[in-house]
């Protein structure tokens, strides 16, 4: 027999099984010695009264047991299999991969930047001497954007495949269970890394391939079919069939396909500063309390506002966070955030951004421009960098200064390493995008008591929210309109908008492909 609950529980009790049992035992109506096993499967934090509290939903078991997860299934090897080459190693082309393998396929992917540990080393030298190496930085290299910058698993979308197959090959290569329940699954920068190295050697364990130091210079197509690629060193690979999953900041990529007359877009994205806050005001503010209770993890926060027609929402919010330097190039400043599996950093930090159409960039130019989002995107990353000074210091400003149009005398400690500079943000953002959120963060200080205060630190730029470009594809083969065999795929391509949601869409591209063949 089964019963399925769902309940409010106070998070201590929610951690103590014989309270737990209790409570579930309650709100059935049952006796609990009569209860049987307790299968939780949906958790999440229900903060709108003073008391907070676990919302959870489950089953209980009587007298059979729940069904496991389904096995994960691999062949023995794909190593004499049919290829498929795979530009880049971040989530979209590792999830391909794995779903390419489960699927007879043998995947070779070629990666522009350096292996997870000697990343690592570029990434140190980042923060430390603010040194940007173009290949191996946040956002080129072993495990793409995601992976040195925070692991959040949350996605509103499940349009492109199941949430739960991401989530149990995630599992399975060594993330905490505790993801398939939490409805804000976060894995931590620091436990990320020792996943994509088990993916890899899974992938290479079963006979494909990946290879670093790889950087595509060009496309090949003949007839309108994809039919090679040229690397940076010279090489040229014969493809047949050819995943494109550089993510959102290839931007030589983006030109090489414009040089090749293969078709690009402009495409929408959003652009801002990234704000930051102490974790217990945060934590005060959400939880009623200070300090908040033990058994709850450091707070989160989602705000958004229509101001003049256009939303300014908060990115990417991270709890007991870092600001991280993402930039790949010396000469611009770019912006994000990360946190580690504890979130037990002091501080908060979150992108603070403005929804920008194309209609607002480029209402003087002449026919659609491809790139006008991405030089506009550029353009505010490079006055960013001159206004920091160099060696990726980050223009900064108190945030009550920011929205009084006041200069900060002096500036708050800041998680970004390289160090901030003090700087009137408004003459780095264009105009319209200082106003909009100039009227959003008092706004924002409405909903949260305490949020708008001159302790919280704006750090610019916020710029790399996704792709200013998209690559078409045809909705249902999932080809670009114009070159057979050729599938962009996850945010490089202008489809997804983070780790979950780029894997989800590597493995459907992956599943489209194999329908063809």
């Amino acid at each position: 027999m089964v019963k399925e609950f769902d309940l409010l529980i106070r998070p201590e009790h929610y951690f103590q099984e014989e309270n737990l049992r209790l409570s579930i035992a309650k709100k059935l109506g049952i006796p609990i010695e009569d209860m049987g096993l307790i299968q939780v499967e949906k958790r999440s934090i229900d903060a709108r009264s003073k008391e907070v509290s676990y919302q959870i939903r489950g089953k209980v078991y009587w007298g059979t047991l729940p069904k496991g997860p389904n096995e994960i299934y691999f062949p023995d090897s794909i190593a004499d299999a049919k290829p498929v080459h795979i530009i880049g190693a971040g989530p979209a082309g590792l999830f391909a991969a794995i779903r390419l393998i489960q699927l007879g396929f043998k995947p070779i992917i070629l990666e522009r930047g350096k292996d997870i540990k000697k990343r690592r080393r570029d990434l140190a030298l980042l923060n430390q001497k603010g040194i940007v190496n173009p290949e191996s930085n946040y956002c080129f290299g072993e495990g793409g954007a995601g992976t040195y910058s925070d692991g959040k698993l949350y996605t509103r979308s499940g349009k492109r495949g199941s949430i739960e197959t991401i989530l149990q090959l995630f599992v399975h290569f060594g993330a905490d269970p505790d993801i398939l329940i939490n409805t804000r699954p976060h894995i931590g920068t620091n436990r990320l890394p020792e996943i994509i190295l088990k993916i890899r050697e899974k992938i290479k364990e079963l006979g494909g391939e990946i290879h670093f130091n790889q950087k595509l210079t060009r496309i090949d197509y003949q007839f309108h079919k994809v039919s090679g690629i040229f690397t940076e060193e010279g090489s040229y690979i014969k493809v047949d069939r050819l995943i494109l999953a550089t993510g959102h900041s290839a931007r030589d990529v983006f030109q090489s396909l414009y040089e090749s007359d293969i078709k690009i877009l402009p495409k929408p994205f959003a652009l801002g500063l990234r704000v930051e806050h102490s974790q217990s005001l945060i934590d005060k503010i959400q939880y009623h309390k200070d300090p908040r209770n033990e058994f709850l993890p450091p707070a989160y926060y989602q705000l958004k506002e229509q101001v003049q027609e256009r939303g300014v929402f908060s990115f990417c919010m991270c709890p007991g966070g870092i600001i991280a330097p993402c930039s790949t190039d010396q000469s611009l400043i770019v912006v994000n955030g990360w946190s580690p599996s504890k979130r037990n950093n002091p501080y908060s930090n979150s992108g603070m951004v403005v929804q920008i159409e194309l209609e607002d960039i480029q209402k003087n130019a002449l026919g659609e421009d491809p790139f006008i989002a991405l030089n506009f995107q550029e353009e505010i990353e490079r006055k960013a960098a001159i206004a920091g000074g160099g060696n990726q210091v980050a223009p900064a400003q108190r945030l009550v200064d920011f929205v009084e149009g006041r200069f900060s005398s002096d500036l708050p400690k800041c998680s970004y390493i390289p160090g901030v500079k003090s700087t009137n943000l408004s003459e780095i953002l264009p105009y319209w995008i200082f106003q909009k959120l100039k009227i959003a963060f008092p706004l924002f200080g409405k909903k949260m008591k305490g949020y708008f205060t001159n302790d919280a630190i704006l750090v610019g730029v916020e710029s790399r929210t996704s792709s200013p470009v998209r690559i078409p594809r045809d909705p249902i083969s999932l080809e670009h309109p114009d070159i057979e065999n050729l599938y962009p795929c996850g945010e490089g391509g202008g489809f997804a908008g983070g780790i979950l949601s780029a894997a989800m869409d590597g493995f459907q591209v992956a599943e489209t492909l194999s329908l063809k063949v």
